[in-house]
C-alpha cells in the first residue's frame, strides 16, 4: 500500500531565494530516493473563498506576505520503510539547511493511500 507524506514548510520571507535554490538542489536527490512513486513541490501563490467556489471562479493571487511564504511537498512511497529510508538520507543531508530557512518547523501528514 503506498505512503504518502504531505510536508508543510513556512519560510521566512527574507529566505524564499535561499530556500528555492537549496529545494532545487535537493530535487534530484530527493528524486534517487528508493520505493519513490510519486514527487511534488510548489508555492503556495494562489486563495479561494466561498464566492469564488459558488460562481466557479477562477482563485485569487496572492499579492502580499503577512509572516511566512507557504511551500508544500507531496511525495509517495512504495512502502514505510522506503519513506523512513528516504527520511533519513533527507536528515542526513538537507535537513539542517532547509530548517535555517523557516520560522518554525515543518509540518509533516502522513498516511497510507486510500484509493489508487
Amino acid at each position: 500500500m503506498p505512503f504518502t507524506e504531505i510536508c508543510i514548510y513556512q519560510v521566512k520571507p527574507q529566505k524564499t531565494e535561499d530556500f528555492e535554490a537549496l529545494m532545487l538542489e535537493a530535487k534530484s536527490f530527493m528524486e534517487k530516493q528508493e520505493g519513490l512513486l510519486l514527487f511534488r513541490f510548489f508555492k503556495r501563490g494562489y486563495r479561494i473563498d466561498m464566492e469564488q467556489i459558488k460562481e466557479g471562479l477562477p482563485p485569487l493571487k496572492i499579492t502580499r506576505i503577512i509572516k511566512s511564504v507557504k511551500y508544500l511537498l507531496y511525495w509517495e512511497f512504495d512502502t514505510k520503510e522506503s519513506y523512513g529510508a528516504a527520511q533519513k538520507n533527507l536528515y542526513n543531508s538537507y535537513w539542517r539547511p532547509i530548517e535555517k530557512c523557516l520560522i518554525v518547523p515543518h509540518d509533516k501528514y502522513l498516511g497510507e493511500s486510500i484509493f489508487h
